[in-house]
């Protein structure tokens, strides 16, 4: 079992839109590490931080699993999204996503700085100077200690 830090904007999709719909496909990641963990490395299972970023303040919000493996992003193959790519084929995809269902809401949300303040979260991706990768792996040392933060 692995574990993950998933970023999303509260605005697009946050923590209460995938409480309200118990599952959601993880679609529109355009940058090929975080494609790469989605399609090779994630496994149905595997425990995800749901972090809300671009958010005052940002910060962890909650709790996911990956309920199904990689498949083809559809929104690739969608003229009419902002996720369309014209080089993409369904013979030869170019984009894949996971799906996550939800597990829990923090009662109250890990804001960034509070992880920051954490010395046992120092060398947490999330952290790092110019990290801004949507997907990224977490430890599960890490993932317990913030899973503690928010409540639980």
């Amino acid at each position: 079992m692995k574990y993950w830090l998933m970023k999303s904007e509260p605005d697009v999709f946050s923590i209460d839109q995938l409480k309200k719909d118990s599952t959601t496909w993880w679609e529109g990641v355009r940058n090929y590490q975080a494609r790469n963990f989605m399609m090779k490395d994630m496994e149905v299972g595997d425990h995800v931080l749901f972090y809300h970023s671009n958010a005052e303040p940002p910060g962890v919000a909650g709790l996911a699993v990956v309920s199904k493996k990689a498949e083809p992003d559809k929104l690739q193959f969608d003229k009419k999204s902002e996720y369309f790519d014209p080089k993409a084929t369904k013979e030869k995809p170019i984009w894949y996503c996971v799906e996550v269902k939800f597990d829990k809401k923090f009662p109250e949300l890990v804001s960034l700085q509070e992880l920051r303040d954490n010395e046992k979260l120092q060398d947490m991706l999330v952290l790092a100077k110019g990290s801004r990768l949507s997907i990224q792996p977490v430890d599960k040392k890490h993932f317990d200690i913030v899973k503690k933060m928010g409540g639980l």
